[in-house]
């Protein structure tokens, strides 16, 4: 359900860790649109989970707390804090260190194996970001190593306003764009300077190299329906296009663009390595994006 819904909603997943009464994700939402993406997958979760334990009504207690994060200052130490939460109850408080590295490597409700040992990488986590601001794996390794031993500050208690992760020059900065205008959720315009779009000749380029075919086999020809199944999917997260306007693009009409979009999705589900290609596709776009907000 997470990667379903990271995928609807072009939401990159950074890091993350389940618990028994919490979660703690790790987000990067390149169009703005945590609360849809927040929604649609606790409402898909508590659906899932009511049934499945027989019982009903509501599973959170109060709505989910999200933090803007200043990546470059606090970003690696905020992901270590996560990784970290599996050891941090009272119950590991006088276990050594390697007892607790053993037990973090073993907890499987978290994206820090992946972190640890690149056979671990699980294909809807983008772990790049973290792992450049270590160095390396090794460097993220150390960094872990170096938080069990030494007891470590809260980062969440340097919050400021109840919502911001950042150094001063990042709050004010984000007060000044944002904060002081009012509620942004009457401001189309907070949305647009959020959301960043690519050039649809750069998705074009990806689709065609990740499948070694010429950008006129996939434009032009008919065919291949997933790899322009693929093409049309990404163009709508990514381009900011509508059905229409991609139909327009690649010479079919909407109906058909709402097809390949469904048909992709549904192999999606069933073909995995078509899910990690497609995965890795979608990297190197959003590695196209700019001005993005985490």
């Amino acid at each position: 359900m997470l990667r379903e819904s990271l995928g609807i909603y072009s939401v990159v997943l950074h890091f993350y860790v389940l618990m028994d009464n919490h979660f703690h994700l790790g987000v990067q939402t390149v169009k703005a649109n945590l609360s849809e993406f927040m929604r649609r997958f606790n409402i898909s979760y508590t659906g899932w989970f009511n049934f499945h334990h027989k019982t009903c009504g509501h599973l959170y207690q109060g709505r989910y707390k999200a933090i803007l994060v200043d990546a470059d200052n606090y970003l690696l130490e905020l992901s270590r804090y996560v990784h970290l939460n599996p050891v941090r109850r009272n119950e590991f408080a006088d276990l050594p260190c390697h007892r607790k590295v053993v037990y973090l490597n073993r907890f499987k409700w978290s994206s820090l194996p992946g972190y640890l040992r690149e056979k671990l990488k699980i294909d809807f986590v983008h772990y790049d970001l973290v792992l450049r601001l270590a160095g390396d794996r090794c460097g993220y390794r150390d960094f872990l190593l170096d938080g069990l031993q030494h007891d470590l500050d809260n980062p969440f208690e340097a919050v400021h306003y109840q919502n911001i992760l950042g150094n001063d020059a990042f709050v004010d900065l984000v007060r000044k764009r944002f904060l002081e205008k009012g509620s942004v959720r009457e401001q189309p315009e907070y949305r647009r300077m959020i959301a960043s779009k690519v050039d649809p000749e750069i998705v074009v380029a990806c689709v065609g190299d990740a499948f070694g075919l010429h950008r006129d086999d996939i434009r032009i020809r008919r065919g291949n329906g997933i790899v322009r199944g693929i093409l049309s999917d990404i163009l709508y997260r990514y381009c900011e296009m509508k059905q229409d306007k991609i139909g327009e693009y690649l010479g079919v009409d909407y109906y058909a663009v709402s097809k390949l979009r469904s048909r992709l999705w549904r192999h999606l589900k069933k073909d995995r390595r078509l899910s990690q290609r497609y995965t890795e596709i979608v990297k190197t776009v959003t590695a196209c994006l700019s001005n993005v907000q985490i």
